[in-house]
């Protein structure tokens, strides 16, 4: 069956037709409106969500408010055109497929945009199974981040989102989810960075499989080594049995390792060797034993930087860094903030014996207005810090006021998080051996120089802690 290129219905102005869950959404874009009107028809009783706009600029609104799961646009359209409005989807959103309509004697011009990254493209009058067949294939190749009617989206369920920027990432993690590639994942902290590797775990061939996370910058090195690596009963001072490690704990399965840019360089040597040779050793065995594990790891340090001034290795930047992942910060989200406050309100409410807690509209609207620097870590809690707080079913403002500035007071940079435990740890240490440096550097794992450079970091006196009149 052929689609005219022409139709007879009276032009009418086409409402938008919002997706509809659980269905693929396709953006339609002509200045025929005619033409326009009649796919729209045929592709909704084909069942798709469809939406249908008569420019290039209106195009781009469109996805900015919903993002689609496959673009089909004209070539020649008045103002934008249709290699105009691809190439503006490339730079904002290139993982959305655009296939290309155009007259018979604008062929050679879709044969070049295919070059430069469209689809695809299908010429005037359209045949009907031809449409629906490249529609297919580019959901299927491209797996839209809805999904095709009747896709499983479980993999994504603890990602709460309605972003366009949200679901463009969420869209490429679905298709590298297939792949044994490394994913780094960028993102400020409180992105939510280990939700995201989870549902790239759930979504791959390995979910069946263990996913194991760890944090590189929360563990001392020595401390680091032995949790990933392993070690073998009395290989060092406190090793009373043999450790797997993690690596060997996600044999098969998926090993996360966020913070990666704080690993420190003697460890990123030993994991690009694991890496390359998939062997691990554990800190004493004399053996090496293989492993099947999917590596996916996460920083909100600019390891490219990095890089270059030689605080992380090159070659395992380029190990890690098969495929790029960057999450948006709440900032550029800020239509999943009401979104995602009701979302956590509704998830912890019944902890408070709350069942039926709600935002009052002037509360939802001053989350919306706030600056979120610790994203969506914070605003979960601001959440429970209003619901815990608040004597009343309904939140008013001021407690989302009061939790806002509270949180704000408290957020801190990583940086000083860590300067903090470090200062605590050495006390602790210093503390516990009544001053003695020799003892509190054994009981760290660090040696007597290194030791006392660290005491002198955080201005800590050995002095102090020694029993005595001083």
């Amino acid at each position: 069956m052929l689609i005219p290129a022409t139709a007879t219905p009276a032009a009418r102005p086409l409402p938008p037709v919002m997706p509809t869950e659980g269905r693929a959404s396709l953006l339609l874009v002509d200045d025929d409106p005619d033409l326009l009107r009649l796919l729209a028809i045929r592709l909704k009783a084909n069942g798709y969500a469809v939406n249908a706009v008569d420019s290039g600029a209106k195009a781009l609104a469109a996805i900015a408010a919903s993002r689609p799961d496959v673009v089909l646009s004209d070539l020649r359209m008045s103002g934008m055109d249709g290699m105009a409005l691809f190439q503006e989807i490339q730079a904002s959103y290139p993982g959305l497929p655009v296939i290309i309509l155009t007259a018979h004697g604008t062929i050679p011009d879709a044969v070049a945009a295919v070059k430069r990254g469209v689809f695809g493209y299908l010429t005037k009058p359209y045949d009907a199974d031809e449409l629906l067949a490249q529609i297919s294939r580019a959901l299927s190749l491209h797996g839209g981040a809805k999904g095709r009617a009747g896709a499983g989206q479980a993999w994504r369920e603890e990602i709460v989102t309605r972003s366009s920027l949200m679901e463009d990432v969420l869209s490429r993690a679905q298709r590298v989810a297939a792949s044994d590639a490394s994913v780094l994942i960028q993102g400020e902290s409180g992105t939510g960075k280990e939700l995201l590797a989870r549902a790239i775990h759930r979504a791959s061939p390995r979910a069946g499989q263990p996913f194991v996370a760890i944090n590189c910058g929360a563990i001392p090195e020595t401390l680091l080594e032995s949790e990933l690596f392993g070690h073998t009963r009395g290989s060092f001072t406190g090793a009373i049995a043999d450790h797997r490690g993690l690596f060997v704990s996600a044999d098969r399965g998926t090993l996360f390792l966020d913070e990666i840019g704080d690993m420190p360089l003697a460890l990123q040597v030993k994991l690009l060797r694991v890496i390359e040779t998939r062997e691990v050793r554990p800190i004493g065995a004399s053996r090496s034993i293989p492993i099947d594990v999917r590596i996916l790891s996460a920083t909100h340090r600019d390891l490219a930087k990095e890089k270059e001034t030689g605080g992380f290795r090159e070659d395992l930047y380029y190990r890690l860094n098969v495929v790029t992942l960057r999450l948006p910060s709440l900032a550029e989200r800020p239509e999943d903030i009401a979104l995602l406050a009701r979302h956590f309100l509704s998830a912890m409410a019944p902890r408070y014996g709350r069942e039926k807690a709600s935002f009052a509209p002037e509360a939802l609207e001053l989350l919306g207005k706030a600056r979120w620097p610790g994203n969506v870590r914070q605003l979960y809690n601001v959440v429970e810090q209003s619901v815990a707080l608040c004597p009343t079913e309904v939140i008013p403002a001021v407690f989302v006021e009061q939790a806002i500035q509270v949180e704000m007071h408290e957020m801190t940079s990583f940086e000083d998080a860590r300067k903090r435990f470090e200062r605590d740890y050495l006390t602790r240490l210093m503390k516990l051996t009544h001053g003695s440096v020799t003892q509190a550097a054994r009981l760290a794992r660090r040696n007597r120089t290194e030791f006392y450079k660290l005491l002198q970091r955080h201005g800590i006196e050995a002095a102090m802690f020694k029993p005595g009149p001083r």
